[in-house]
């Protein structure tokens, strides 16, 4: 990919583009992102996932969604709420208080929890539980996202073309579908 084909996909990352792009090449490279198909779809979950290459760490209210986050949100909460399974905590590993802010989403696709972290530690040889700021280093927040891509599946599902399918397995459901596929369709003319 080239710098005017990324600048095309992700007009608003002009000014961090040229920072990115040889992590991001290097990264599609090494996680077996090497198609057209591939690359369309990664880049248009990363477009949204990341403001267009703006945010590598999730901002922080928390929101509500974010108070999921934590291990203690089920005993806060009143009984009948607990009993919602919409509303009980996401499944991501958090085993102390703090760990939803501390393993908040970092890198281009927001690698997030406690579990994730580890995982993706493991993987690219760095102690993320320990340094999860390392994830914000241009290098590290691609090939995180690569990791992510990668040990979901999703290089199986971009070439089948199912951009709903890998949105669910990226977001955990399909926030911001329509701006991941007006990017999708944007990147398959660009890389075309």
């Amino acid at each position: 990919m080239t710098l005017d084909q990324l600048i095309k996909i992700m007009p608003n990352a002009r000014s961090k583009a040229g920072i990115f792009l040889p992590a991001l090449n290097a990264a599609m490279a090494e996680f077996g992102i090497n198609t057209p198909a591939r690359q369309a779809s990664f880049l248009a979950q990363l477009a949204h996932e990341s403001g267009q290459l703006v945010y590598v760490r999730e901002l922080w209210g928390p929101t509500p969604s974010q108070l999921r986050y934590e291990r203690d949100f089920v005993a806060a909460w009143p009984p009948k709420v607990r009993t919602d399974r919409n509303q009980l905590p996401f499944d991501l590993g958090n085993a102390q208080a703090g760990d939803g802010s501390r393993f908040r989403g970092r890198g281009l696709i927001q690698v997030t929890g406690r579990s994730n972290y580890a995982a993706c530690g493991k993987a690219l040889g760095l102690d993320l539980l320990a340094q999860p700021a390392l994830l914000e280093q241009t290098v590290n927040a691609c090939r995180s996202a690569g990791w992510f891509w990668q040990s979901r599946g999703l290089n199986a599902l971009a070439d089948a073309g199912d951009q709903v399918v890998v949105t669910r397995r990226v977001n955990g459901g399909t926030n911001g579908l329509a701006e991941r596929l007006a990017y999708f369709k944007t990147a398959q003319r660009v890389l075309a």
